[in-house]
């Protein structure tokens, strides 16, 4: 069947998209144990960006767990698809155009690794949210991390199932020592030389 399978060139490209919006397209990856404020930053960066008539969308991990990959668990192998279908959603959304951002536990060094061979490094970038097991336990912001400890939650990350963090994260925000908006102007003071399409 994979042999009938011919992509169709269509005659408007990313590029194009991109010169329509004024701005270039890319994947902003949040990764970092629950809890960890993943979701309030990215959201934050979200708002700001929109404010400078930047075309944007958030993905976020329980929004598409309840959607597109509903049929998934949290075994590894789930957890690799769930990361894999995620980056390729991602990709349709930079080639229309739009500015990207994804918050998603993504555990595995691997998983990451295969999201920038899917969206090309270029596209990619990777910010890490390096907040300790101890505070997000302590935070607890959904109750998971006191069901895991009751044995209610299997796999749960940072508990019972391992995270991998980034060794060289095109972005570190480390949030028990900075705000919310000091971490979000990093991000934005980061990705703006990236926005800039070339003949600007």
């Amino acid at each position: 069947m994979k042999d009938n399978i011919i992509p169709h060139d269509y005659q408007i490209s990313k590029e194009d998209r991109q010169k329509a919006k004024n701005h270039n397209s890319f994947l902003l990856w949040f990764t970092g144990l629950s809890g960890s404020g993943k979701s309030t930053i990215a959201n934050v960066v979200e708002q700001e960006l929109f404010k400078q008539g930047i075309n944007t969308y958030t993905l976020d991990g329980d929004n598409i767990r309840k959607g597109i990959n509903n049929d998934l668990t949290f075994t590894p192998k789930d957890r690799t698809e769930n990361i894999r279908r995620i980056a390729e959603v991602a990709n349709l959304m930079v080639d229309a155009g739009i500015v990207t951002l994804a918050a998603f536990v993504s555990p595995y060094k691997k998983d990451r690794d295969n999201i920038k061979s899917i969206v090309k490094d270029v596209n990619f970038v990777e910010i890490y949210i390096n907040t300790s097991v101890e505070e997000c336990e302590r935070r607890d912001v959904k109750g998971l991390y006191k069901k895991a400890r009751a044995g209610e939650i299997k796999n749960m990350t940072g508990i019972s199932a391992p995270y991998e963090a980034p060794e060289n994260p095109d972005i570190e925000i480390k949030t028990e020592d900075v705000s919310v908006e000091q971490a979000v102007k990093q991000i934005l003071d980061y990705i703006r030389p990236k926005l800039q399409l070339e003949n600007e």
